[in-house]
């Protein structure tokens, strides 16, 4: 019988705190190790937030891609970039900061042709206006 394998929940489904590793066991001999086991950094990261990154890797970090697939808007994928890189430990940039980051990250495109001009622009536009560094 073949054992089907299901994603670990992160979080307590009762009180919504992070849950520990306390057990592994070996599938081939069955020897078990009890203890209080580290998840790594990937472990803080809720199943929607790891969904996000499996795309986001499969995509080669394009967000051009990322958006096509996920059928987000621009400043939606970097927001939930940015959810994700404050989940794995990173501390939160300052607003002008990112904003700017995210100015280089556009031009950075349009040089290498990933964008048009108009999706340049408008995606300039949105990092301008008020609100436009979230999603």
């Amino acid at each position: 019988m073949k054992l089907v394998r299901r994603q670990a929940p992160s979080n307590c489904p009762v009180c919504n705190t992070t849950l520990r590793i306390a057990r592994l066991e070996c599938d081939d001999c069955h020897t078990a190790i009890e203890g209080d086991f580290d998840r790594g950094r990937l472990g803080r990261l809720s199943r929607e937030q790891l969904a996000f990154v499996e795309v986001f890797l499969d995509c080669r970090g394009k967000i051009k891609d990322v958006e096509q697939r996920l059928g987000l808007s621009y400043p939606t994928v970097v927001s939930r970039l940015e959810q994700v890189v404050h989940a794995l430990g990173a501390p939160i940039e300052a607003e002008a900061e990112t904003r700017s980051r995210r100015v280089d990250a556009v031009l950075e495109s349009l040089s290498r042709g990933e964008l048009t001009p108009a999706e340049a622009a408008e995606r300039l536009r949105t990092l301008r206006s008020p609100g436009g560094s979230s999603g």
